[in-house]
Protein backbone atom coordinates (compact mmCIF):
# COMPACT_ATOMS: atom_id res chain seq x y z
CA UNK A 1 0.00 0.00 0.00
CA UNK A 2 2.83 2.71 0.70
CA UNK A 3 4.58 2.23 -2.74
CA UNK A 4 1.08 2.74 -4.36
CA UNK A 5 0.54 5.66 -2.05
CA UNK A 6 3.84 7.20 -2.91
CA UNK A 7 3.32 6.60 -6.62
CA UNK A 8 -0.36 8.14 -6.54
CA UNK A 9 1.31 11.26 -4.56
CA UNK A 10 4.05 11.79 -6.95
CA UNK A 11 1.15 11.64 -10.27
CA UNK A 12 -0.76 14.45 -8.23
CA UNK A 13 2.40 16.38 -7.26
CA UNK A 14 3.39 16.12 -11.20
CA UNK A 15 0.08 17.41 -12.37
CA UNK A 16 0.30 20.20 -9.54
CA UNK A 17 3.44 21.44 -10.30
CA UNK A 18 2.97 21.28 -14.50
CA UNK A 19 -0.76 23.22 -14.02
CA UNK A 20 0.88 25.81 -11.39
CA UNK A 21 4.09 26.13 -12.81
CA UNK A 22 5.71 25.23 -9.91
CA UNK A 23 3.91 26.92 -7.35
CA UNK A 24 3.17 25.61 -4.70
CA UNK A 25 5.38 22.84 -5.54
CA UNK A 26 7.24 22.95 -2.13
CA UNK A 27 4.46 24.36 0.47
CA UNK A 28 7.74 25.88 1.83
CA UNK A 29 9.66 28.83 0.47
CA UNK A 30 13.03 27.05 2.04
CA UNK A 31 12.34 23.84 0.26
CA UNK A 32 13.27 24.26 -3.34
CA UNK A 33 11.40 21.72 -6.14
CA UNK A 34 11.83 21.14 -9.21
CA UNK A 35 10.41 18.90 -12.38
CA UNK A 36 12.66 16.90 -14.52
CA UNK A 37 11.13 15.19 -17.44
CA UNK A 38 13.64 12.03 -18.20
CA UNK A 39 12.66 9.32 -20.88
CA UNK A 40 12.13 5.55 -19.27
CA UNK A 41 15.33 4.01 -19.56
CA UNK A 42 13.65 0.57 -20.41
CA UNK A 43 10.43 2.05 -22.80
CA UNK A 44 11.95 5.32 -23.23
CA UNK A 45 8.33 7.18 -22.82
CA UNK A 46 8.92 10.60 -21.19
CA UNK A 47 8.37 10.34 -17.34
CA UNK A 48 7.95 13.30 -14.96
CA UNK A 49 8.71 13.34 -11.24
CA UNK A 50 9.06 16.09 -8.64
CA UNK A 51 12.44 16.66 -7.05
CA UNK A 52 14.11 18.45 -3.99
CA UNK A 53 17.02 20.11 -5.51
CA UNK A 54 19.70 22.62 -3.63
CA UNK A 55 21.48 25.08 -6.50
CA UNK A 56 25.05 25.66 -5.95
CA UNK A 57 27.79 27.39 -8.59
CA UNK A 58 28.10 24.32 -9.66
CA UNK A 59 24.85 23.32 -10.64
CA UNK A 60 21.56 22.15 -9.56
CA UNK A 61 22.58 19.20 -6.84
CA UNK A 62 19.22 16.26 -6.86
CA UNK A 63 19.87 13.34 -4.77
CA UNK A 64 17.30 10.33 -4.79
CA UNK A 65 16.45 8.98 -1.75
CA UNK A 66 13.49 7.36 -2.88
CA UNK A 67 11.69 7.86 0.64
CA UNK A 68 14.10 5.41 2.54
CA UNK A 69 13.92 2.88 -0.16
CA UNK A 70 16.12 -0.02 -0.02
CA UNK A 71 17.07 0.54 -3.64
CA UNK A 72 17.60 3.50 -6.00
CA UNK A 73 14.78 5.48 -7.38
CA UNK A 74 13.47 4.44 -10.83
CA UNK A 75 13.44 8.45 -11.77
CA UNK A 76 17.09 8.42 -10.34
CA UNK A 77 18.11 5.16 -12.62
CA UNK A 78 16.46 6.94 -15.88
CA UNK A 79 18.44 9.97 -15.48
CA UNK A 80 21.63 7.97 -14.75
CA UNK A 81 20.93 5.94 -18.39
CA UNK A 82 19.82 8.91 -20.38
CA UNK A 83 22.32 11.77 -18.85
CA UNK A 84 20.09 14.99 -20.25
CA UNK A 85 16.79 15.93 -18.95
CA UNK A 86 14.54 18.17 -19.24
CA UNK A 87 13.90 20.48 -15.70
CA UNK A 88 11.14 22.64 -15.59
CA UNK A 89 11.85 25.52 -12.21
CA UNK A 90 8.57 26.71 -12.07
CA UNK A 91 7.56 28.14 -15.89
CA UNK A 92 10.98 27.90 -17.25
CA UNK A 93 12.14 24.51 -19.52
CA UNK A 94 16.31 23.80 -19.35
CA UNK A 95 17.15 21.07 -21.23
CA UNK A 96 20.46 19.37 -18.56
CA UNK A 97 23.04 17.14 -18.88
CA UNK A 98 23.58 14.91 -15.30
CA UNK A 99 26.56 13.73 -13.93
CA UNK A 100 26.33 11.43 -11.03
CA UNK A 101 28.67 12.08 -8.22
CA UNK A 102 30.84 9.67 -6.76
CA UNK A 103 33.75 8.76 -4.28
CA UNK A 104 35.02 11.78 -2.36
CA UNK A 105 33.18 14.48 -4.16
CA UNK A 106 29.81 12.87 -3.54
CA UNK A 107 30.66 12.34 0.28
CA UNK A 108 31.49 16.29 0.26
CA UNK A 109 28.73 17.44 -1.47
CA UNK A 110 26.34 14.99 0.80
CA UNK A 111 27.93 16.02 3.99
CA UNK A 112 28.80 19.75 3.12
CA UNK A 113 25.68 21.23 1.34
CA UNK A 114 22.65 17.93 1.35
CA UNK A 115 22.56 17.14 4.82
CA UNK A 116 23.11 20.85 6.02
CA UNK A 117 20.03 21.78 3.69
CA UNK A 118 17.80 19.16 5.97
CA UNK A 119 19.19 16.76 8.41
CA UNK A 120 16.17 15.14 8.03
CA UNK A 121 17.50 13.69 4.58
CA UNK A 122 20.31 11.51 6.98
CA UNK A 123 17.12 9.90 7.84
CA UNK A 124 16.04 7.96 4.94
CA UNK A 125 19.75 7.21 4.27
CA UNK A 126 19.84 5.03 7.66
CA UNK A 127 16.30 3.49 6.87
CA UNK A 128 17.68 2.95 2.89
CA UNK A 129 20.56 1.11 3.77
CA UNK A 130 22.73 2.30 0.46
CA UNK A 131 24.58 5.10 -0.55
CA UNK A 132 22.04 7.87 -1.64
CA UNK A 133 22.95 8.72 -5.23
CA UNK A 134 23.30 12.35 -5.83
CA UNK A 135 23.80 14.17 -9.72
CA UNK A 136 24.83 17.62 -10.34
CA UNK A 137 22.73 19.24 -13.28
CA UNK A 138 24.19 21.64 -15.39
CA UNK A 139 22.56 23.06 -19.22
CA UNK A 140 23.25 21.91 -21.99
Amino acid sequence: MGKRMLRVGGRIGVWMYKTLNGRLASGSKDVHVLMLTTPGRRTGVLRSTCVRYVETPDGLLVWGTGSGSRRDPDWFRNLRAAQTTDVQIGAVHTTMHARELTGPERHTVWTDIILREDLGIGRYATKAQRTIPVAVLKPD
